[in-house]
């Protein structure tokens, strides 16, 4: 699944999943334009992607702002020339229950989520129409499928996307360009690391696998519907959860 020539732009790239994908994509030969709010992680990324003979590039930029948004896309085209792969990845909680649930944190979480996914595809889509060619990947999670408990907007966000994904696949089908998602279930990363022991255990009782999964399990499918091998699969969403969900 060689990517060689490929730019790929990666949001939320400093850490967890983000960080994997940037690392994955860059193995297999694309060029990865890193982007996420901490400067400081994106550069000893960068680093350390150029220690192992990739290249990449940190650009700092806020999703939930649409100009950083806009700048950084045509940041990253006047570097590399144009953008062949997106990967939607940023994303947060504001975790409550819906009859707590602050107006300002459901905005916050679907801005971050949801719409940052549509304004980065609006920003690069030009690029891939011109030369017949894209992949867009666009990381949901298994809430959005089944929803969960005190999460009404990231599960919201995250279904959202799950649409998103399709209507984009059949938009754009004609031109050579994907758009797929990849639902992620129980993942070890600082996000998951926080949660209490107790309910990490009735986690694992749920996944038939009997384990959690990695970022590089979420990372290794996000390559594949990058690569030309999977130029036939569109508007499709990729489960990589042990088997929580079935059917």
């Amino acid at each position: 699944m060689s990517l060689s020539g490929r730019v790929a732009l990666v949001t939320g790239a400093s850490q967890g999943i983000g960080k994997a994908c940037a690392l994955k994509l860059a193995e297999r030969g694309a060029i990865v334009a890193l982007a996420a709010r901490n400067e400081d992680k994106l550069k000893e990324l960068a680093s350390h992607i150029s220690g192992t003979g990739g290249k990449s590039a940190a650009f700092p930029m806020d999703v939930a702002d649409e100009e950083q948004i806009k700048n950084t896309c045509k940041a990253v085209i006047a570097e590399f020339g144009k953008i062949d792969i997106l990967v939607n990845n940023a994303g947060i909680t504001r975790d409550q229950l819906v009859m707590r649930m602050k107006r300002a944190d459901w905005d916050a979480v679907i801005n971050t989520n949801l719409t940052s996914a549509y304004l980065c595809t609006q920003q690069v889509i030009s690029s891939m129409l011109r030369q017949r060619w894209g992949r867009i990947v666009n990381v949901t999670s298994i809430f959005g499928q089944i929803g969960q408990t005190g999460q009404a907007s990231y599960a919201s966000s995250k279904a959202g996307i799950i649409g998103l994904t399709m209507a984009i696949a059949r938009e754009v089908a004609s031109r050579n360009i994907t758009c797929n998602a990849v639902a992620p279930g129980f993942i070890e990363t600082a996000m998951t690391a926080a949660l209490p022991e107790n309910l990490k255990q009735e986690a694992l009782k749920l996944i038939p696998l009997g384990h959690v999964g990695a970022a590089d399990d979420v990372a290794n499918a996000v390559v594949f519907l990058a690569s030309e091998e999977a130029s036939y699969i569109t508007g499709h969403v990729l489960n990589v959860n042990g088997g929580m969900l079935m059917g």
